[in-house]
């Protein structure tokens, strides 16, 4: 174990709450769900996620876990099974990850305030930003503690949210040439307080998830504000499933009481799946933040794979395990399993 012994301690709960955890139905209508409650994936018994804080699918179905513990990138199969990891000694703080249309992965670190491009079995193809020489806060250029990548299905051209010391959306060639920017700090139409998640529909619409706005914020391919979706908790997570005929984009939202309102419902967190006009379809998830069973903590990350099962990555040592005496690991990764 690489950092203390409670760690050990860490892992010895998490054993017994795997044996203590059944199944549990969450959603309505078309989106319901059964999830086991425990942390998903056959890691090796001295592995841990600590916290895991992103996850993609790529197009056979691997699952790919960005994550601050054992390996920062775990590959699984739909089973669970760890197939390979990558990484080790790459990433300062590992946040977002992103598959893209040939099976590219790109690695967003919020720790040096760089995007990298990988292969799917992590061969550096390219890197944007300097490491560890973020730009000034709130100046609008790259990066300073970006958060995602999202990459236009019809061309490869992508767009990185800087998100938690900027205020901005940057656009790219596929090659990695700067385009242009846009956003800046507030609450108004186009303007972002946490640009964190971000993805783009069949069309080249971009999708924001402005967190500590509560909303989501759609843009056109040039950057142009289009409209938003509102009546939304903290909006953490995005991604929207092309397949098929509608599109559908899921939303994984933060808590969103306050201390005295704790055991609040409906107020997150929660994944919601919407229609592409803002029409809510379906909720998973209605209580507020715990560790049992049909419960969230933060989702952070999300992807949807063939099946239509849900992939869900939770910062859950950030926001809960590490101010717990002891600190703690907790749950930080879920898989949904549709049901027929």
């Amino acid at each position: 174990m690489a950092e203390d012994s409670s760690w050990e301690y860490a892992l010895d709960l998490e054993r017994e709450a795997k044996a203590n955890t059944g199944p549990a139905v969450l959603g309505e209508g078309n989106f319901k769900y059964e999830v086991s409650g425990k942390n998903w994936g056959n890691l090796p018994e001295d592995w841990y996620y600590k916290e895991a804080t992103s996850v993609a699918v790529n197009s056979k179905g691997q699952v790919y876990i960005f994550n601050r513990g054992t390996h920062p990138m775990l590959v699984l199969g739909r089973e669970g099974n760890v197939e390979s990891w990558w990484g080790d000694g790459v990433f300062g703080n590992p946040h977002g990850v992103t598959i893209g249309p040939d099976d590219t992965v790109f690695c967003v670190d919020n720790g040096d305030s760089t995007v990298r491009k990988f292969t799917a079995d992590g061969k550096l193809l390219m890197t944007l930003g300097t490491p560890n020489r973020p730009s000034s806060k709130m100046s609008g250029e790259p990066f300073c503690l970006p958060t995602h990548v999202a990459i236009d299905k019809r061309n490869g051209d992508f767009y990185v949210a800087d998100g938690y010391s900027n205020a901005r959306v940057h656009k790219y060639d596929p090659n990695g040439k700067y385009l242009f920017s846009f956003g800046e700090s507030g609450t108004g139409e186009g303007q972002f307080n946490i640009v964190h998640n971000i993805d783009t529909d069949r069309n080249g619409y971009l999708y924001v998830a402005d967190r500590e706005n509560h909303r989501v914020q759609i843009f056109s391919p040039e950057g142009k504000y289009e409209t938003q979706w509102n009546n939304l908790s903290r909006v953490a997570a995005i991604y929207i499933d092309s397949r098929g005929g509608e599109e559908t984009a899921y939303v994984g939202e933060y808590f969103c009481g306050i201390g005295s309102n704790d055991i609040g419902r409906d107020l997150g967190p929660r994944v919601t799946m919407m229609s592409l006009d803002g029409k809510v379809l379906g909720r998973a998830g209605r209580e507020s933040y715990g560790d049992e069973t049909g419960r969230f903590y933060s989702p952070h990350g999300l992807a949807v794979d063939a099946h239509g099962d849900i992939y869900v990555a939770e910062v859950s040592w950030s926001d809960y395990g590490s101010q717990m005496e002891p600190p703690r690991e907790l749950r930080s990764m879920q898989k949904l399993v549709k049901v027929p």
